[in-house]
């Protein structure tokens, strides 16, 4: 059977409202949430189950059990080889670990497995990774709908400090907050201006345990161009949103010859469904 290639896009969250938490301590979410260009990428081959981690963001990333890809797989019941080129920072708030498991799913439905129930046990984020396009994601993540963005030139950064998603929760000082309005139809408002009078409840926490996201967020909204910048997630990495892409790579530019140690990049946020499911396969002799 012919190796099979799979793109995991980084998953950023334009907007962030934490709206209360159950019984069990999960918290209820109401966010917006939109796919980047540029993410990890698996190779999936038969063979008894194993992963292997590479690419410049592989450090410290396990290879194990703990890892989402291989319980992804376990939870498929899929015995595969998998190799998880990993591009993205780890613990970074853009869903890396969430959106490889749901690329390791899609890879083993390929293979011939059936996508299994339940793979909000996974993680919350999970479920909107598997068909990675723009969504409104309400309850603890897997209560999806899909809604329709206009394409959002967008620079991401992360200054390479993880911040522990669980501390943030415990950091936040109000837990029962407005719900998210009702989206626009696109092409009716302005749609970043609209985003801009939203909220990620999860910023001031994330703050004040890492500090160094104020100055993250200083060095985008100084770009030229500029029109939003916000922390996605639970941090550490930010985005800044621009009219166009020339914009956009402009500002990473001068991001990267101010700042070289932090992971950086650019791109148009929308839907990248059709890039995760179009499955690359090639020879494997």
């Amino acid at each position: 059977m012919p190796r099979i290639e799979v793109f995991a896009p980084a998953k950023v969250n334009l907007a962030l409202h934490v709206t209360g938490r159950r019984a069990d301590g999960y918290h209820l979410l109401d966010s917006l949430v939109a796919f980047a260009p540029f993410g990890d990428r698996l190779w999936l081959e038969p063979g008894a189950a194993s992963l292997t981690v590479t690419g410049p963001e592989a450090a410290g990333v396990p290879d194990g059990p703990g890892n989402l890809v291989l319980r992804a797989a376990a939870l498929a019941g899929g015995a595969a080889r998998i190799v998880l080129q990993k591009n993205l920072p780890a613990a970074s708030g853009i869903g890396g670990g969430s959106s490889d498991a749901a690329a390791a799913l899609r890879g083993l439905a390929a293979m011939g497995f059936a996508l299994p129930k339940g793979t909000e046990g996974l993680g919350a984020d999970v479920p909107m990774c598997l068909v990675p396009r723009p969504a409104r994601a309400r309850g603890i993540g897997a209560d999806l709908e899909p809604v329709a963005l206009p394409p959002l030139p967008a620079v991401l950064v992360n200054p390479r400090v993880e911040v522990a998603t669980p501390a943030v929760f415990r950091a936040l000082t109000c837990r029962e907050n407005p719900s998210l309005p009702e989206i626009p139809p696109a092409g009716t408002v302005d749609f970043i201006d609209w985003l801009s009078l939203q909220r990620n409840d999860l910023e001031p926490p994330a703050m004040a345990i890492a500090p160094v996201i104020y100055t993250v967020l200083a060095t985008l909204r100084a770009t030229p161009g500029c029109r939003l910048a916000r922390m996605s997630g639970s941090g550490a990495t930010c985005f800044a949103l621009y009219a166009t892409e020339a914009e956009a790579e402009a500002a990473l530019t001068r991001i990267r010859v101010a700042h070289p140690s932090w992971w950086s990049a650019c791109g148009v946020l929308g839907d990248q469904s059709a890039a995760a499911t179009a499955q690359r396969t090639r020879s494997t002799t």
